[in-house]
């Protein structure tokens, strides 16, 4: 992996997309037992295309993150923007009306990507309508004092006629966040989707199988569903990495998580224990994990949170107690430098010099 390494940086990316690499690449995926179709001339004719990010507000602060064909910036700024609207200020942090309101603001905003996020080349992206302040204000209406269950997309404007497409969690994402002397940062989130990617490995790294965030089936409701496979597309992820700038534009946090499509909501968690519940850093990474993509209520098993299973219950959340392995790794700056945090959940360590 050294080698490969080596060699890219001597040689740039074309090295990786063209040449010996490449040609071994190919190799591997169109071995047994069930080979794949890649071919030289899909490697060479990749592109990797830099985007606009996605940004809102919360509590005063600029919020940015990743856009389509990525939902984590709709879905972490929806998630926060429906949670200003609802009372979520008035929630004692960690209640149960706290875990109410974030599980239904979460509801809402999956359903919402489950229907339009996918690649802007293929389906048109309503993105200003789904963070649009009237269109918040509607779906943030919608949270009452009793789980709805499960939420249906709204209508943004810009919006095209789709048929919701869902798909499985993933494992195999990972995230880090860096900030060097000079003050430049950036959160980085990568993914070979399922642990141990496609099993199959060149040169020292894995390959990936991110066609699986792919929907498979390629109509729902009797409509198109935006996520479905079409040659040269990439697939919906729900990477979230995320910076949080200050009033004066200064830049405050920035973290990401792997996690599948829960990511979303490890990340906005974080931004809540920080900006709302005035948390240290390191302790709202460690903050049990809560939430809903659109499906049961989740709450982290074994946690401090594990009582809240029935007074949620008796407000009808169906409740789901499982393992929820965030990953966070986060940064803040605090006078005179910068924090460090990292999710004891996995791996990952906080340094700094």
């Amino acid at each position: 992996y050294a080698a490969t390494l080596r060699t890219i940086a001597a040689q740039g990316a074309d090295a990786f997309y063209r040449g010996p690499i490449a040609a071994d690449i190919v190799r591997a995926v169109r071995a047994g037992p069930r080979p794949g179709d890649m071919t030289a001339d899909d490697l060479a004719g990749y592109r990797a295309l830099e985007r606009a990010p996605v940004c809102g507000t919360y509590r005063a602060r600029r919020i940015c993150g990743m856009g389509p064909p990525s939902a984590g910036a709709v879905v972490v700024l929806q998630i926060l923007g429906i949670l200003q609207r609802s009372g979520f200020s008035d929630a004692a942090p960690g209640s149960a009306g706290a875990v109410h309101l974030f599980a239904e603001a979460g509801r809402l905003a999956y359903a919402d990507r489950n229907h339009y996020i996918a690649d802007p080349a293929f389906a048109v992206q309503p993105v200003a309508g789904l963070l649009a302040a009237d269109y918040l204000d509607a779906r943030a209406a919608r949270v009452g004092e009793r789980s709805m269950g499960g939420a249906e997309p709204g209508r943004p404007a810009g919006a095209a006629t789709l048929g919701p497409a869902h798909v499985g969690t993933s494992s195999g994402t990972t995230h880090f966040s860096i900030v060097d002397a000079q003050g430049d940062a950036v959160a980085m989130s990568a993914s070979v989707e399922n642990a141990f990617g496609a099993r199959r490995m060149v040169r020292g790294f894995l390959l990936n199988n991110q066609l699986t965030d792919f929907a498979f089936d390629p109509r729902s409701r009797g409509a198109p569903a935006a996520n479905r496979v079409q040659g040269g597309k990439r697939p919906r992820s729900t990477m979230s990495p995320t910076l949080v700038f200050a009033r004066d534009g200064s830049l405050e946090l920035l973290l990401g998580s792997p996690g599948g499509r829960a990511i979303a909501n490890y990340v906005a968690k974080v931004i809540v224990g920080v900006l709302d519940w005035g948390l240290d850093l390191q302790a709202a990474v460690e903050l049990p994990n809560f939430g809903s993509a659109n499906g049961p209520t989740f709450i982290e098993r074994a946690s401090a949170y594990e009582h809240l299973a029935e007074p949620l219950e008796s407000r009808g959340h169906v409740l789901n107690l499982a393992r929820m392995t965030s990953g966070v790794h986060a940064i803040q700056r605090i006078p005179g430098g910068w924090r460090g945090a990292a999710d004891p959940r996995r791996e990952g360590v906080a340094r700094g010099e």
